[in-house]
C-alpha cells in the first residue's frame, strides 16, 4: 500500500458519517488514557521511572510547568487552575515548583538535551514576571538546552500587554499560544472572560519582531451562547492578521465536573448538529485560506514544522499538543496536577494546592497517581499514536523500532482486518495485513479508526466524551 499524505483539498465533512460513528472514545494524549491511572503508584514508582528514563527513547527532554492560577475564573473552562488567592501564595507555589524542579533533577542525566519547555495553566503570563525569570533561570542552570529549543507559553489577551511579549521573548520564549477563544465582547462578558487588552494583530506583530518564531490564535466553538457568525467572525479576524497556527477545540459541557460551567446554562447551548456545522463551516474557511488540518482541531501553514512532520508522518502528540518527533522528549511535569509522561509510565501530581506545596516543602514529590506500562502497552501506545497523527500505521516500521516481528505487532494490538472493513465499505480506510492508511473521508473519524487497535475499548469503559 502506497504511503499517502492528507490535503486539506481532498478532506470534506460526511455529516451522516459523523453522525453515524459519533460515540464516546478516549482523545488519546495518552495510552494508556488517565483514566486508568491508579493511586497504588507512589512516589517510589515515579522515582524509579525517572532513573529508568535517562537510558530510554527519546532520548531528549521536555518539560512542562503548570501555573494553576487565574485572576478570574472563566465560566466555560474546564482547566486545573483556581483563582489567585495572594502574592504570598504565589511566592509558596514558585518556591514549590522549583525545589520540584530541583528534586526531579537529581534523577535525570543532565547531559540529555532539553528540546522543550511549555507553560500552561490557568494564565501563566498573570504571573508577576520575576516569577517566571526565575524558574526559567533555574531550568538554565541546570539543563543543557539544545540548539533550538522550543519555548512556548499559553497566554491569555487579556492580560498581555506589548512589553510583555518583549519580556518574554527577553526570557528565551519563542513560541506563544494566545487563547482568544471568541472575538465578540458580548459573549466573552456572558463567559465572564476579559477582552484582549490590547488589539491582536499589535500583540502578534510584537511577538514576531521580538523573535517568536510562531503564535497560534486558539479559539472555542459550540460556547453556550455562541452563534456561528461568532465563530466564524473570530475565524476571520485571525486570517486577516495570518498567525503561524489557528485552534480550534470544542466546548466540553461538563458542569458535574466543573460547578462554574452552571452558570452558563442560562443561555442556550448550541446542539450537536450547530457544533458539528461550527466544525465544517470553520474548517472550509481555515483552509481555503492556505493552512493545514493538524489532527482535529488544529490548523498550520504549509511550512510549518507541524504541516511538515504530518507530511513525512513524523508529527507526535502528548499532553501539551502536538510535536514533531525531533522536538519529542519525555515529559517531566512539574506543578500541581502535572503530568509526566515517560517512556516508562506517567506520574501525576496531587490536585491540591496546599498538599502540593506541603510535600516540596518536606522535599518530598507531590505524587497523586499513576501508571508504569507494560512492554505490550508501549507498543500499542506507539500504534495509536502513528493512526492519531499521522493517519498511517506500518506494522513493519513499528516491529523494527521495538525489535520484534510484524506478525507480534499485529498479536499486541489484537489486530484484526475485519474490525476496518465497515470503515473500508464507507471509505475511511485502506487497509493490508502490512498497513493501514486512513482516507481523506476518514481524518474527522480518526478517535473511532484509533480504537480498533486498544484493547482496552473491548472493556467497554465509559467516562469519554463522544469522538465529534
Amino acid at each position: 500500500m502506497e504511503k499517502k499524505s492528507l490535503t486539506h483539498q481532498s478532506m470534506y465533512i460526511d455529516k451522516e458519517l459523523i453522525k453515524k460513528y459519533n460515540q464516546p472514545g478516549p482523545r488519546y494524549t495518552s495510552y494508556p488514557p488517565a483514566n486508568h491511572f491508579t493511586e497504588s503508584f507512589t512516589s517510589e514508582d515515579y522515582i524509579a521511572l525517572l532513573k529508568a528514563s535517562n537510558h530510554q527513547e527519546p532520548d531528549s527532554i521536555s518539560l512542562y510547568i503548570h501555573i494553576p492560577f487565574c485572576p478570574q475564573i472563566c465560566y466555560f473552562c474546564g482547566c486545573n487552575t483556581s483563582l489567585m488567592r495572594s502574592r504570598q501564595q504565589l511566592r509558596r507555589y514558585i518556591n514549590a515548583l522549583k525545589r520540584e524542579i530541583r528534586l526531579v533533577a537529581t534523577h535525570l542525566d543532565l547531559s540529555r538535551p532539553l528540546t522543550q519547555v511549555h507553560w500552561g495553566g490557568g494564565t501563566p503570563n498573570s504571573l508577576p514576571f520575576h516569577y517566571i525569570g526565575e524558574v526559567m533561570d533555574l531550568i538554565r542552570e541546570l539543563f543543557r538546552l539544545s540548539k533550538n529549543p522550543e519555548i512556548a507559553m499559553e497566554c491569555s489577551p487579556a492580560y498581555l500587554g506589548l512589553k510583555d511579549v518583549v519580556s518574554l521573548a527577553g526570557m528565551g520564549f519563542n513560541r506563544m499560544s494566545l487563547g482568544v477563544q471568541d472575538r465578540n465582547p458580548e459573549l466573552l462578558k456572558k463567559l465572564n472572560r476579559r477582552p484582549q487588552k490590547y488589539p491582536l494583530e499589535d500583540l502578534y506583530r510584537t511577538a514576531r519582531k521580538s523573535g517568536f518564531e510562531g503564535v497560534n490564535f486558539d479559539f472555542v466553538y459550540g460556547l453556550p451562547g455562541q452563534t456561528l457568525e461568532d465563530h466564524l467572525a473570530s475565524i476571520r479576524q485571525a486570517l486577516e492578521i495570518a498567525p503561524e497556527r489557528i485552534v480550534t477545540f470544542s466546548y466540553a459541557h461538563v458542569p458535574w465536573f466543573k460547578e462554574h460551567q452552571k452558570k452558563l446554562e442560562v443561555y442556550r447551548l448550541p446542539d450537536a448538529n450547530e457544533k458539528l456545522t461550527m466544525l465544517e463551516s470553520a474548517f472550509e474557511l481555515i483552509t481555503q485560506n492556505g493552512y493545514m488540518p493538524i489532527g482535529m482541531d488544529h490548523y498550520a501553514k504549509p511550512d510549518d514544522e507541524l504541516a511538515q512532520a504530518l507530511r513525512n508522518k513524523n508529527l507526535h502528540r502528548n499532553f501539551q499538543g502536538y510535536t514533531t518527533r525531533e522536538k519529542t522528549g519525555q515529559v517531566y511535569a512539574f506543578g500541581a496536577t502535572g503530568i509526566s509522561q515517560l517512556s516508562g509510565g506517567y506520574s501525576q501530581n496531587t490536585r491540591s494546592l496546599d498538599a502540593y506545596m506541603d510535600s516540596l516543602e518536606k522535599d518530598e514529590l507531590p505524587v497523586l497517581r499513576g501508571y508504569r506500562l507494560s512492554e505490550n502497552e508501549k507498543v500499542r501506545r506507539r500504534v495509536l499514536n502513528e493512526i492519531m497523527c499521522n493517519h498511517y500505521l506500518d506494522f513493519d516500521a513499528v516491529a523494527r523500532d521495538f525489535n520484534l516481528d510484524a506478525d507480534r505487532v499485529r498479536e499486541i494490538v489484537e489486530y484484526d482486518p475485519d474490525k476496518l472493513e465497515e470503515f473500508a465499505r464507507d471509505g475511511l480506510v485502506e487497509h493490508s495485513a502490512e498497513k493501514v492508511a486512513v482516507t481523506p473521508r476518514g481524518f474527522f473519524l480518526i478517535r473511532n479508526i484509533a480504537m480498533k487497535f486498544d484493547p482496552l475499548m473491548s472493556q467497554h469503559p465509559k467516562g469519554y466524551s463522544k469522538t465529534i
